[in-house]
């Protein structure tokens, strides 16, 4: 397994970490002993980094990576860093009620992460999205305040815009930004991606087969659970839907023709993009997994890409990333 590292203050990772919130939140159920045995085999591939929230499931995500570590062999639960976001409020109907980046709180979601993880430590923890009531400096603060206590290695960022990205800089070392890139998102090439690495900073990317649109196994017919965020995702629905799949018809032609999957040369394009972009795939069986890990060996040379940018152009994507209610709290759109 190759590695990359997150920024000038971040660890040395896996080219591929592993995004575990599908196992346990969002989209529809999951099977534990199933995505238990997922994580492992992501641990003997040489999949270092583990990504969770402590909202996936209301704390169900984080028990089942600690029973997944606990149950590894010592060598690969020693080889597993952990990345997790924290600061999202829910309800016991699984509502959603804002986010709360307060030194007090920081300080608390982390205590209860640690446990849940049955870790001494989080090596990269943050704030999933930004408190507009509390200024990025005071919960960046607190965080690295865990950092000289030991109960935290490095700090990173999720879903944040270029201004917020200096102004948390400005106060400790950040590691890493964990936001969304893929070839139907391509935001962050603009303003973030130059800010990040202006300061040195790691790109964690995650959605980069778009929650499932663009690994070449979604079908327009495919019906969704009343739990899983695509029924209620504006790409996932109607002409939107239809426009998007067409895109994905146009880059399995380019797939086919280098004798690799759609998801594979998806991914395969996230790693292009630069050695300081750790793409997070999400996948929640032993088989997807396998799939995904393929990319590392798929090579994309200058015509590939050039294909590939005419099949699918930046900004050609039908549809916002999120409904428009969640899409408020990205302080990276604005």
């Amino acid at each position: 397994m190759r590695t990359r590292t997150l920024g000038s203050t971040g660890p040395q990772v896996s080219a591929l970490g592993l995004g575990c919130m599908g196992m346990s939140a969002l989209y529809g159920d999951a099977d534990r002993a199933e995505s238990v045995a997922t994580i492992h085999a992501a641990l003997e591939a040489g999949v270092t980094l583990l990504d969770t929230g402590d909202f996936y499931g209301m704390g169900h995500n984080e028990m089942l990576i600690g029973e997944a570590l606990r149950s590894a062999p010592a060598a690969r639960r020693e080889q597993a860093l952990t990345s997790v976001k924290f600061g999202a409020l829910r309800d016991p109907d699984g509502g959603w009620s804002g986010y709360d980046g307060r030194p007090a709180a920081v300080k608390n979601f982390a205590a209860y992460s640690l446990q849940r993880l049955g870790v001494d430590h989080i090596d990269v923890y943050r704030i999933a999205r930004v408190d507009p009531g509390v200024p990025i400096e005071e919960t960046v603060g607190a965080i690295a305040e865990l950092v000289a206590a030991g109960h935290v290695r490095h700090i990173g960022l999720s879903e944040v815009g270029a201004d917020t990205v200096r102004r948390a800089a400005a106060t400790a070392p950040i590691s890493d930004l964990q936001i969304e890139y893929s070839l139907i998102s391509r935001g962050i090439e603009d303003e973030i991606l130059p800010a990040t690495r202006e300061l040195g900073i790691g790109v964690t990317a995650y959605g980069v087969l778009s929650r499932g649109l663009i690994s070449g196994h979604f079908t327009p017919d495919r019906q969704l659970a009343a739990n899983d965020f695509r029924a209620f995702s504006p790409r996932f629905q109607g002409e939107n839907l239809q426009h998007n799949l067409s895109l994905v018809e146009a880059l399995r032609k380019i797939a086919e023709q280098k004798g690799v999957s759609v998801a594979q040369i998806a991914i395969a394009w996230v790693l292009s993009r630069g050695v300081d972009i750790v793409p997070l795939v999400g996948a929640r069986r032993r088989d997807r997994l396998s799939e995904a890990l393929g990319a590392l060996d798929v090579t994309l040379d200058a015509a590939d890409l050039a294909a590939i940018e005419s099949a699918v152009p930046a900004d050609s994507a039908a549809g916002a990333r999120y409904p428009e209610a969640q899409m408020a709290h990205l302080d990276s759109e604005r």
